[in-house]
Protein backbone atom coordinates (compact mmCIF):
# COMPACT_ATOMS: atom_id res chain seq x y z
CA UNK A 1 0.00 0.00 0.00
CA UNK A 2 1.51 3.40 -0.99
CA UNK A 3 2.67 5.63 1.84
CA UNK A 4 0.14 8.47 2.17
CA UNK A 5 1.08 12.08 1.57
CA UNK A 6 0.40 14.21 4.65
CA UNK A 7 -1.07 17.62 3.85
CA UNK A 8 -2.22 18.88 7.26
CA UNK A 9 -0.49 19.27 10.62
CA UNK A 10 -0.49 16.16 12.79
CA UNK A 11 1.16 15.16 16.10
CA UNK A 12 3.88 12.51 16.04
CA UNK A 13 2.84 11.01 19.37
CA UNK A 14 -0.23 10.20 21.42
CA UNK A 15 -0.56 11.67 24.94
CA UNK A 16 1.14 8.57 26.42
CA UNK A 17 4.17 8.92 24.14
CA UNK A 18 3.33 6.14 21.68
CA UNK A 19 3.33 6.76 17.93
CA UNK A 20 0.24 8.47 16.53
CA UNK A 21 -0.36 6.42 13.38
CA UNK A 22 -1.94 9.43 11.65
CA UNK A 23 1.59 10.81 11.30
CA UNK A 24 2.90 7.85 9.29
CA UNK A 25 3.50 9.14 5.78
CA UNK A 26 5.52 11.71 3.89
CA UNK A 27 5.07 15.43 3.31
CA UNK A 28 6.46 18.29 1.25
CA UNK A 29 6.72 20.51 4.32
CA UNK A 30 7.52 19.93 8.01
CA UNK A 31 3.93 19.26 9.10
CA UNK A 32 4.51 16.92 12.06
CA UNK A 33 4.39 18.27 15.61
CA UNK A 34 7.09 16.50 17.65
CA UNK A 35 6.68 18.31 20.97
CA UNK A 36 5.49 15.07 22.60
CA UNK A 37 8.61 13.02 21.87
CA UNK A 38 10.11 11.90 25.17
CA UNK A 39 6.95 12.20 27.25
CA UNK A 40 5.98 9.35 29.52
CA UNK A 41 7.94 6.31 30.61
CA UNK A 42 7.73 4.40 27.33
CA UNK A 43 11.08 4.15 25.59
CA UNK A 44 12.98 6.04 28.28
CA UNK A 45 16.62 6.32 27.20
CA UNK A 46 15.73 5.77 23.55
CA UNK A 47 14.75 9.33 22.57
CA UNK A 48 17.02 10.98 19.99
CA UNK A 49 16.89 14.60 18.86
CA UNK A 50 19.29 16.28 16.46
CA UNK A 51 20.00 18.96 13.89
CA UNK A 52 22.76 18.25 11.36
CA UNK A 53 23.72 20.81 8.75
CA UNK A 54 26.23 20.25 5.97
CA UNK A 55 27.36 23.08 3.69
CA UNK A 56 29.33 22.54 0.49
CA UNK A 57 31.23 25.53 -0.92
CA UNK A 58 33.61 25.60 -3.89
CA UNK A 59 36.58 25.52 -1.48
CA UNK A 60 35.39 23.96 1.78
CA UNK A 61 32.96 21.58 3.46
CA UNK A 62 31.31 22.85 6.66
CA UNK A 63 29.38 20.61 9.03
CA UNK A 64 27.77 20.92 12.45
CA UNK A 65 25.74 18.69 14.75
CA UNK A 66 23.60 19.62 17.75
CA UNK A 67 22.08 16.58 19.44
CA UNK A 68 20.70 15.01 22.56
CA UNK A 69 20.42 11.22 22.69
CA UNK A 70 18.71 11.16 26.11
CA UNK A 71 21.69 10.18 28.23
CA UNK A 72 24.27 12.38 26.46
CA UNK A 73 24.61 15.50 24.35
CA UNK A 74 26.76 14.89 21.27
CA UNK A 75 27.96 17.85 19.21
CA UNK A 76 30.49 18.51 16.46
CA UNK A 77 31.88 21.30 14.30
CA UNK A 78 33.99 20.19 11.32
CA UNK A 79 35.57 22.00 8.38
CA UNK A 80 37.43 20.49 5.41
CA UNK A 81 39.64 22.32 2.92
CA UNK A 82 38.72 20.61 -0.34
CA UNK A 83 42.06 21.38 -2.03
CA UNK A 84 44.53 20.45 0.72
CA UNK A 85 42.47 17.90 2.64
CA UNK A 86 43.26 19.68 5.92
CA UNK A 87 40.53 19.67 8.58
CA UNK A 88 39.65 21.74 11.63
CA UNK A 89 37.00 21.49 14.32
CA UNK A 90 36.02 19.90 17.58
CA UNK A 91 33.63 17.31 18.98
CA UNK A 92 32.06 16.99 22.41
CA UNK A 93 30.16 14.23 24.23
CA UNK A 94 28.56 15.55 27.41
CA UNK A 95 27.21 13.03 29.95
CA UNK A 96 24.54 13.52 31.20
CA UNK A 97 23.00 15.62 28.45
CA UNK A 98 23.34 19.32 29.26
CA UNK A 99 24.30 22.58 27.59
CA UNK A 100 21.95 21.86 24.71
CA UNK A 101 18.73 23.51 23.51
CA UNK A 102 16.60 21.90 20.80
CA UNK A 103 13.12 23.01 19.72
CA UNK A 104 10.34 20.50 20.28
CA UNK A 105 9.22 20.96 16.66
CA UNK A 106 11.25 22.19 13.70
CA UNK A 107 11.06 25.95 13.32
CA UNK A 108 9.61 26.61 16.76
CA UNK A 109 12.78 28.04 18.28
CA UNK A 110 16.57 28.10 18.24
CA UNK A 111 18.98 25.24 18.67
CA UNK A 112 22.06 25.78 20.82
CA UNK A 113 25.06 23.74 21.92
CA UNK A 114 27.64 24.77 24.48
CA UNK A 115 30.60 22.61 25.47
CA UNK A 116 34.19 23.22 26.49
CA UNK A 117 35.51 23.02 22.94
CA UNK A 118 32.69 24.51 20.86
CA UNK A 119 29.62 26.68 20.54
CA UNK A 120 26.80 26.34 18.01
CA UNK A 121 23.75 28.55 17.37
CA UNK A 122 20.96 27.82 14.88
CA UNK A 123 18.30 30.51 14.42
CA UNK A 124 15.38 30.93 12.07
CA UNK A 125 15.81 34.33 10.40
CA UNK A 126 14.00 36.17 7.64
CA UNK A 127 14.55 34.20 4.46
CA UNK A 128 16.19 31.13 5.98
CA UNK A 129 18.22 29.64 8.82
CA UNK A 130 21.37 31.16 10.29
CA UNK A 131 24.14 28.69 11.16
CA UNK A 132 26.86 29.86 13.52
CA UNK A 133 29.61 27.62 14.88
CA UNK A 134 32.83 28.29 16.74
CA UNK A 135 35.77 26.26 18.01
CA UNK A 136 39.26 27.33 19.08
CA UNK A 137 40.62 27.23 15.53
CA UNK A 138 37.68 27.72 13.16
CA UNK A 139 34.32 29.47 12.97
CA UNK A 140 31.64 30.24 10.42
CA UNK A 141 28.47 32.29 10.03
CA UNK A 142 26.25 31.09 7.19
CA UNK A 143 22.65 31.64 6.13
CA UNK A 144 20.90 28.68 4.49
CA UNK A 145 18.29 30.44 2.40
CA UNK A 146 14.75 29.07 2.09
CA UNK A 147 13.48 30.07 -1.37
CA UNK A 148 9.78 30.71 -1.85
CA UNK A 149 8.01 27.45 -2.69
CA UNK A 150 11.02 25.28 -1.81
CA UNK A 151 9.78 21.84 -0.74
CA UNK A 152 11.35 19.64 1.97
CA UNK A 153 11.01 15.91 2.44
CA UNK A 154 9.43 15.02 5.79
CA UNK A 155 8.92 11.33 6.62
CA UNK A 156 7.83 9.25 9.61
CA UNK A 157 9.51 5.83 9.81
CA UNK A 158 7.58 3.41 12.09
CA UNK A 159 9.42 0.40 13.50
CA UNK A 160 6.65 -0.03 16.10
CA UNK A 161 4.31 2.04 18.27
CA UNK A 162 7.19 2.72 20.68
CA UNK A 163 10.10 2.94 18.19
CA UNK A 164 9.77 5.51 15.41
CA UNK A 165 11.59 8.38 13.75
CA UNK A 166 10.53 11.64 12.17
CA UNK A 167 13.10 13.01 9.74
CA UNK A 168 13.21 16.14 7.60
CA UNK A 169 15.79 15.97 4.83
CA UNK A 170 16.10 19.43 3.26
CA UNK A 171 18.45 19.57 0.27
CA UNK A 172 19.59 22.26 -2.19
CA UNK A 173 19.27 25.22 0.20
CA UNK A 174 21.30 28.12 -1.31
CA UNK A 175 23.95 29.22 1.20
CA UNK A 176 26.02 32.35 1.75
CA UNK A 177 28.22 33.65 4.52
CA UNK A 178 31.74 33.71 5.92
CA UNK A 179 34.28 31.19 7.20
CA UNK A 180 37.20 32.14 9.43
CA UNK A 181 40.07 29.67 9.49
CA UNK A 182 43.84 29.89 10.06
CA UNK A 183 43.62 33.65 10.48
CA UNK A 184 41.97 34.00 7.08
CA UNK A 185 38.51 35.15 6.09
CA UNK A 186 37.00 32.91 3.42
CA UNK A 187 33.84 33.69 1.50
CA UNK A 188 30.95 31.23 1.38
CA UNK A 189 29.79 32.51 -2.00
CA UNK A 190 26.13 32.84 -2.90
CA UNK A 191 25.21 31.01 -6.07
CA UNK A 192 27.76 28.22 -5.67
CA UNK A 193 27.31 27.12 -2.04
CA UNK A 194 24.61 24.72 -0.85
CA UNK A 195 23.29 23.66 2.54
CA UNK A 196 21.52 20.45 3.57
CA UNK A 197 19.57 19.80 6.79
CA UNK A 198 19.02 16.48 8.53
CA UNK A 199 16.47 17.07 11.29
CA UNK A 200 15.54 14.15 13.51
CA UNK A 201 13.14 13.46 16.38
CA UNK A 202 12.21 9.97 17.54
CA UNK A 203 12.73 6.88 19.66
CA UNK A 204 15.23 4.44 18.21
CA UNK A 205 16.04 0.75 18.41
CA UNK A 206 19.37 -0.02 20.07
CA UNK A 207 21.20 -1.39 17.00
CA UNK A 208 20.70 0.39 13.65
CA UNK A 209 22.52 0.67 10.31
CA UNK A 210 21.82 3.16 7.57
CA UNK A 211 22.95 4.67 4.30
CA UNK A 212 22.42 8.33 3.49
CA UNK A 213 23.32 10.39 0.47
CA UNK A 214 22.64 14.00 -0.46
CA UNK A 215 23.59 16.23 -3.36
CA UNK A 216 22.80 19.82 -4.37
CA UNK A 217 23.60 22.11 -7.26
CA UNK A 218 22.68 23.67 -10.57
CA UNK A 219 22.95 21.45 -13.62
CA UNK A 220 21.62 21.61 -17.17
CA UNK A 221 19.48 24.64 -16.35
CA UNK A 222 17.87 23.17 -13.22
CA UNK A 223 18.45 23.36 -9.48
CA UNK A 224 18.62 19.72 -8.44
CA UNK A 225 18.62 18.23 -4.95
CA UNK A 226 19.24 14.54 -4.35
CA UNK A 227 18.11 12.78 -1.16
CA UNK A 228 18.63 9.02 -0.87
CA UNK A 229 18.62 6.62 2.08
CA UNK A 230 18.60 2.95 2.83
CA UNK A 231 18.78 0.02 5.28
CA UNK A 232 17.08 1.62 8.27
CA UNK A 233 13.70 1.98 6.54
CA UNK A 234 13.50 -1.58 5.16
CA UNK A 235 10.30 -3.32 6.26
CA UNK A 236 8.66 -0.17 7.66
CA UNK A 237 6.74 0.83 4.52
CA UNK A 238 8.46 4.24 4.56
CA UNK A 239 11.38 5.59 2.56
CA UNK A 240 13.40 8.79 2.70
CA UNK A 241 14.12 8.93 -1.04
CA UNK A 242 13.36 11.97 -3.16
CA UNK A 243 14.63 14.18 -5.95
CA UNK A 244 14.08 17.93 -5.87
CA UNK A 245 13.89 19.69 -9.25
CA UNK A 246 13.57 23.49 -9.21
CA UNK A 247 12.07 23.36 -5.73
CA UNK A 248 9.50 20.66 -6.53
CA UNK A 249 9.83 17.41 -4.58
CA UNK A 250 9.41 14.00 -6.20
CA UNK A 251 9.09 11.32 -3.52
CA UNK A 252 10.39 7.84 -4.42
CA UNK A 253 8.42 5.21 -2.48
CA UNK A 254 10.73 2.34 -3.45
CA UNK A 255 13.76 1.12 -1.54
CA UNK A 256 16.80 1.92 -3.68
CA UNK A 257 19.75 -0.30 -4.61
CA UNK A 258 23.13 0.79 -3.23
CA UNK A 259 26.37 -0.50 -4.76
CA UNK A 260 29.68 0.58 -3.16
CA UNK A 261 32.80 -0.79 -1.45
CA UNK A 262 34.27 0.99 1.58
CA UNK A 263 37.44 -1.09 1.19
CA UNK A 264 38.04 0.74 -2.10
CA UNK A 265 37.55 4.43 -1.22
CA UNK A 266 38.13 5.61 -4.82
CA UNK A 267 35.46 3.38 -6.28
CA UNK A 268 32.28 5.26 -7.29
CA UNK A 269 29.03 4.57 -5.46
CA UNK A 270 25.88 3.84 -7.47
CA UNK A 271 22.30 4.29 -6.30
CA UNK A 272 19.44 3.18 -8.55
CA UNK A 273 15.68 2.65 -8.52
CA UNK A 274 12.40 4.53 -8.82
CA UNK A 275 13.49 6.34 -11.97
CA UNK A 276 16.83 7.38 -10.45
CA UNK A 277 20.25 6.32 -11.73
CA UNK A 278 22.90 8.20 -9.73
CA UNK A 279 26.67 7.81 -9.50
CA UNK A 280 28.70 9.33 -6.68
CA UNK A 281 32.42 10.09 -7.19
CA UNK A 282 34.15 10.52 -3.80
CA UNK A 283 37.15 12.76 -3.17
CA UNK A 284 37.47 12.51 0.62
CA UNK A 285 36.29 10.11 3.33
CA UNK A 286 35.69 11.11 6.93
CA UNK A 287 35.95 8.07 9.21
CA UNK A 288 34.61 8.31 12.76
CA UNK A 289 34.77 5.47 15.28
CA UNK A 290 33.46 5.66 18.86
CA UNK A 291 33.39 2.69 21.23
CA UNK A 292 32.23 3.26 24.79
CA UNK A 293 31.29 -0.37 25.38
CA UNK A 294 27.52 -0.50 25.40
CA UNK A 295 27.40 2.60 23.16
CA UNK A 296 29.32 2.66 19.90
CA UNK A 297 29.21 4.37 16.52
CA UNK A 298 30.92 3.74 13.19
CA UNK A 299 30.59 6.28 10.36
CA UNK A 300 32.18 6.37 6.92
CA UNK A 301 31.08 9.64 5.28
CA UNK A 302 32.42 10.25 1.78
CA UNK A 303 32.34 13.70 0.18
CA UNK A 304 32.21 14.12 -3.57
CA UNK A 305 29.93 14.80 -6.52
CA UNK A 306 26.80 13.16 -7.92
CA UNK A 307 25.82 12.70 -11.56
CA UNK A 308 23.14 10.74 -13.38
CA UNK A 309 19.54 10.90 -14.52
CA UNK A 310 16.11 11.02 -12.95
CA UNK A 311 12.90 10.25 -14.78
CA UNK A 312 9.97 11.79 -12.87
CA UNK A 313 6.81 9.73 -12.48
CA UNK A 314 4.12 10.47 -14.98
CA UNK A 315 4.14 7.81 -17.62
CA UNK A 316 6.14 7.17 -20.73
CA UNK A 317 6.09 10.83 -21.75
CA UNK A 318 8.14 11.99 -18.76
CA UNK A 319 11.50 13.36 -19.86
CA UNK A 320 14.58 12.44 -17.83
CA UNK A 321 16.34 15.16 -15.85
CA UNK A 322 20.10 14.96 -16.30
CA UNK A 323 22.42 16.20 -13.59
CA UNK A 324 26.17 16.36 -13.01
CA UNK A 325 28.52 17.93 -10.52
CA UNK A 326 26.09 18.00 -7.58
CA UNK A 327 28.17 18.56 -4.44
CA UNK A 328 27.35 16.27 -1.55
CA UNK A 329 28.10 13.08 0.30
CA UNK A 330 27.26 9.42 0.78
CA UNK A 331 27.67 7.48 4.01
CA UNK A 332 27.37 4.19 5.84
CA UNK A 333 26.62 4.30 9.57
CA UNK A 334 26.29 1.62 12.26
CA UNK A 335 25.12 2.79 15.67
CA UNK A 336 24.61 0.89 18.92
CA UNK A 337 23.02 3.58 21.07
Amino acid sequence: MPLPEITERVPLTLPDGRLDRRAVGWARRPLVDTDGVGRGLRGRGRTKRWEYWGVMTPTHVLALTVSSIDYAAVHEVWVLDRASGRTWGAAATVVPSRGVVLPGTLGDGPARARAKALAIDLDEVEGGTRLRARTRDVSFDVVAELPHGHERLAVVVPWSDTRFQYTVKDVARPARGTLWVDGRTVDVPAGSSWAVLDHGRGRWPYDVRWNWGAGSGESHGHVVGLQVGGRWTVGTGSTENAVLVDGRLHHLPEELDWDYDLADPDRPWRVTGGGLDATFEPFRTKVTRTNLGVVSSSTDQCFGTWSGTFTPPGGTGARPVRFAGLDGWAEEVHNRW
